[in-house]
């Protein structure tokens, strides 16, 4: 399936100043299979290291951080000639090995020109942890996520409404003839999500049941991550946590409660629990800015957050809405509608890869998200329906002034005045061509 972040390894491959390369992501999004497509693509040689299918190659690393050795055991390991420039040596199950993250300083430092790929499951929950001797400033990362709605599109084999909309101009109405299509298969998305395996599932059955008991399995298997590699105390409060999100996302103020979480529940007694699955890739954080100026990091409110879960497809099946409820969109689906709009939206932004915050003033008005695009504030207005009367984005617009803006909803295509702010109305299925609008000279 296509995927986007091939563009990125490819980027990386090239770079003069190349480091080795951590390869992050939520599990089960497909870290593996684009390293193994990476490889097939671009190398003539490939070493596949699992460390924990295959426990003894930690050896390797136990007795120094010689380089020169650790390269020549791994070709006697493999039967393989390692060749810098040719080669690639994927590190897959890092985590089980600390000291091959630890030694990845000294493929920096001395064997640059050699080319070192490392994932994990919980990879970002590993390198938390002090025990391990992490390479600071001797490496580089990628984050991987789900499929976005884009790759979606490609993978239900549909990329000729790529190319359609590549291009199109933004006072050029769109017709029955290409809104009919995106419309149905983002509702397909809202259901399906970006797991690779719940979307091969789905192209190849284009069964819905199908496509749910893919989705418990995974949901299953992170649960029992939950007991697995989280300390034994927090293992309940994550649960917890991990259960409130799809309820509290679809609240009308829909900050995320530590106390709604369970009764008699404070912050300090949950906040690294949650900070565990923030780490595991599970849940994404947008965190509050009143009064935004850049960075936007520097001005957010770290106590102050809405919490998100990082597949559109998961969020439907933890909260059990149905596939009917999402096909047919009745008037008792209005709640989570706009959760699921809101949780899209996030999604599309980190994988386009801007970082998302949100702007409130006081109980009176909200932009849903606000990011940085060339040292400017861009708000974005998110809307499940075809309303876009947003008061709040106008108050926002008035009080800052930001250059551009953004309205996501079903509306079709267009381009207005928000008091002095150019703002453009673009269909929730064209999220992914925002950069091709928002453009700064």
């Amino acid at each position: 399936m296509h995927r986007e972040i091939l563009n990125d390894l490819e980027k990386w491959k090239d770079k003069s100043r190349r480091k080795p390369l951590i390869l992050t992501g939520v599990r089960q999004c497909g870290k593996t299979y684009i390293v193994n497509e990476f490889a097939r693509k671009n190398f003539e040689s490939y070493v596949y290291v699992n460390f924990e299918s295959d426990e003894t190659l930690a050896a390797i690393f136990d007795y120094d951080f010689d380089v020169d050795r650790i390269i020549k055991e791994l070709e006697q390991h493999f039967k393989i000639q390692i060749t810098p420039g040719k080669t690639l040596i994927f590190f897959d199950e890092i985590q089980e090995c600390t000291r091959a993250i630890t030694s990845l300083k000294y493929f920096c430092e001395k064997k640059r020109e050699l080319h070192i790929v490392c994932a994990g499951s919980l990879l970002g929950v590993a390198l938390k942890k002090k025990q391990i001797s992490f390479p600071v400033g001797k490496v580089n990362r990628i984050q991987l996520y789900p499929m976005s709605f884009k790759e979606f599109i490609i993978a239900n084999g549909r990329a000729d409404l790529i190319d359609i909309f590549k291009e199109w101009p933004i006072d050029r109405e769109i017709p029955k003839l290409y809104t009919v299509p995106m419309e149905e298969l983002l509702k397909a998305y809202y259901i399906v999500g970006g797991m690779p395996e719940v979307v091969n599932t789905w192209i190849e059955t284009h069964d819905y049941n199908e496509v749910i008991e893919v989705q418990n399995e995974i949901l299953d298997d992170y649960s029992d991550d939950f007991s697995k590699h989280a300390p034994l105390t927090d293992v309940p409060k994550i649960r917890w946590i991990w259960d409130s999100v799809p309820v509290q996302l679809a609240k009308e103020n829909n900050k995320f409660i530590f106390s709604h979480v369970k009764e008699g529940k404070r912050s300090a007694e949950l906040e690294d629990a949650l900070q565990w699955l923030v780490d595991a890739g599970l849940l994404v954080k947008a965190e509050l800015v009143e009064k935004p100026e850049l960075p936007l990091e520097g001005a957010a409110d770290k106590t102050y957050f809405k919490v998100y879960m990082s597949d559109i497809g998961l969020l439907r099946a933890k909260s059990k809405v149905s596939v009917n409820t999402i096909l047919e969109e009745t008037d008792l689906y209005v709640r989570y509608k706009g959760a699921f709009a809101e949780n899209y939206v996030l999604n599309e932004l980190k994988s386009l890869g801007k970082e998302p915050f949100f702007w409130r003033s006081g109980n009176t008005a909200e932009v849903d998200f606000i990011y940085e695009e060339e040292s400017e504030i861009v708000p974005v207005e998110v809307k499940a329906a075809d309303n876009t009367q947003a008061k709040s984005y106008r108050q926002f617009c008035k009080k800052y002034q930001p250059k551009k803006g953004l309205k996501l909803s079903r509306k079709n295509i267009a381009e207005n005045l928000c008091e002095s702010t150019t703002t453009y109305n673009i269909p929730l299925y064209l999220e992914w061509n925002i950069d091709s609008y928002i453009k700064y000279n």
